[in-house]
C-alpha cells in the first residue's frame, strides 16, 4: 500500500489535541475553531487509514496507533521547526519582558505560551503576574516590555482584547443568605475586580464582608472551593471547579471589564508576534499595537 506524504498542518493539530487533552484546548492553542480540529484530525485518520484518537462524552484518549504516531509526529515537527529556523531570512530572536494579571496566567496563558514558542523558539520569556494596576506601574518604570491587563479607568492605551461582564462565581453547591452579608472572596487593593465589586455591591445597598483575601488567583480559588464565599471573577477565564452564580438572590449585576494588551509602539518584531498570538486566541485578528509609554 502506497501512502501519500502527511500534511505539516495535520501533525500540528493532532499534538496539539495530544498536549491540550481535548479538541476544544488544542482550538485555543491553534487559534483556530474546534470544527477546523475535528475535520483536521478525521482528514488525518483517512490519510493513514488508522483511528487515532478514542472520543466519548466524558474523555479523550490516544490509540495504540495514536500513540506510535504522536512520536513520529513530534520528531518530524521538529524538524520542520529547525528547517524553517534555517531557511527564515529573520528569524526572531531576544529576550521579551511580559506582565500579566492573575486571571489570565493560570488559565489561558499556557494555551499562548506553547502556541509562541512553537513559531518562536530562540525568543526568550520573562513573566511577571500580579494585580492589574501594579503592572500598569512596572510597565510605565520600564520594567516590562508588554503586559496583558484589565483596563484601568481612564486609561485608553493598548489594544482590547475583549469585553466582558464581572461574574459573581463560587462553588457548585454555595447558597446565598439574604439576610446575611455576602462574604466575598478578593484580591487586596489596588485590584480592579475589587473596587468594581464594591461598588455595585454599595450601590445596590446589599451588606457584604470580605470573607478571604490572597494576591493570588490560586488562594482565591482555593476559597471558592471551600465554598468561603463568592468571587467576582472573568467567566471567559473562570478557573476549574466554579460556576457562574448571575440571578441570584441578592446579587447585583456587576459592571463590564476590558482585558487589553500594551506594548511600547513602534516596530518590535518581538513584541508583536507575541501580541498577535495572543489576539489571535482571543478571536482577534491584529494589525499593530497602540502606543504605550
Amino acid at each position: 500500500m502506497t501512502m501519500d506524504l502527511i500534511p505539516v498542518d495535520l501533525l500540528q493539530t493532532f499534538v496539539a489535541v495530544a498536549e491540550a487533552g481535548s479538541f476544544t484546548g488544542a482550538a485555543r492553542a491553534l487559534g483556530v475553531g474546534q470544527s477546523t480540529v475535528s475535520q483536521q484530525i478525521q482528514r488525518l485518520e483517512q490519510r493513514t487509514g488508522r483511528r487515532c484518537i478514542e472520543r466519548s462524552t466524558h474523555r479523550m484518549a490516544l490509540t495504540a496507533d495514536g500513540e506510535v504516531l504522536l512520536a513520529h509526529a513530534r520528531s518530524i515537527l521538529d524538524g520542520h521547526a529547525r528547517l524553517q529556523g534555517y531557511l527564515a531570512a529573520v528569524p526572531l530572536r531576544g529576550r521579551l519582558r511580559l506582565g500579566a494579571c492573575e486571571d489570565f496566567v493560570l488559565s489561558a496563558l499556557p494555551d499562548v505560551l506553547a502556541a509562541f514558542a512553537r513559531r518562536h523558539p530562540d525568543v526568550d520569556l520573562e513573566l511577571r503576574a500580579g494585580l492589574s494596576e501594579n503592572l500598569y506601574e512596572a510597565f510605565d518604570a520600564g520594567l516590562l516590555d508588554l503586559i496583558f491587563v484589565k483596563q484601568r479607568e481612564g486609561d485608553r492605551r493598548g489594544t482590547v482584547a475583549w469585553e466582558e461582564p464581572i461574574a459573581w462565581s463560587a462553588h457548585p453547591d454555595f447558597r446565598i443568605d439574604p439576610e446575611a452579608p455576602l462574604p466575598l472572596l478578593l484580591y487586596p487593593p489596588p485590584s480592579v475586580t475589587r473596587m468594581r465589586a464594591i461598588e455595585a455591591l454599595e450601590r445596590a445597598g446589599r451588606t457584604w464582608r470580605v470573607a478571604f483575601t490572597s494576591a493570588g488567583l490560586t488562594g482565591l480559588t482555593a476559597a471558592a472551593r471551600a465554598g468561603i464565599g463568592l468571587l467576582p471573577h472573568s467567566a471567559r477565564l473562570l478557573p476549574p471547579g466554579l460556576v457562574v452564580q448571575q440571578g441570584r438572590s441578592g446579587l447585583p449585576e456587576l459592571p463590564c471589564i476590558r482585558f487589553v494588551v500594551i506594548g511600547p509602539g513602534g516596530a518590535n518584531p518581538v513584541v508583536d508576534a507575541l501580541v498577535a498570538t495572543i489576539l489571535q486566541w482571543s478571536g482577534l485578528q491584529w494589525s499593530g499595537v497602540q502606543g504605550g509609554r
